[in-house]
């Protein structure tokens, strides 16, 4: 297998462990892989140059991902017993990139996310536009394969 570098972003897929549908997979953005750290300052006393800023917990950012809206779908079902009836049941998610042969490249492994936010964009009888479904998610970490 030849290695390209760097990879191209517009073939993945993302699967979500409480779902079959293979519909469900297909999105047509996902953002927030991204982890950082809390940091905490520390003034030692007499040194008036810096501080020390010392790590002291990794921070997810929430995943947001984007699609056309499905009337049939098991992800949004989960949402909305959320949503609707305060039902939180953390499921795992994988974000896969692939290559252009459908193998995977690399692997975003989701742990433990929860629905925070759905939005289904604005209906505009003048717009000749798809109807888009923004999902946010929150986790505790994600790990990479």
């Amino acid at each position: 297998m030849t290695d390209y570098y760097p990879p191209w972003g517009f073939y993945y897929k993302v699967e979500f462990d409480i779902s079959k549908n293979k519909n469900d997979v297909r999105f047509q953005g996902v953002s927030g892989l991204s982890v950082e750290y809390d940091m905490e300052e520390y003034k030692e006393g007499g040194e008036n140059r810096f501080t020390h800023k010392l790590p002291v917990r990794t921070k997810y950012a929430d995943l947001v991902l984007k699609r056309g809206m499905l009337t049939d779908s098991s992800v949004v079902e989960w949402f909305l017993k959320a949503f609707r009836d305060r039902e939180f049941a953390p499921t795992n998610v994988n974000v896969i990139l692939m290559n252009e042969k459908s193998e995977p490249l690399r692997t975003w492994k989701i742990d433990h996310a929860v629905p925070k936010k759905w939005i289904v964009s604005d209906l505009n009888a003048n717009d000749n536009a798809i109807v888009i479904e923004t999902m946010e998610l929150s986790y505790r970490y994600f790990t990479i394969q």
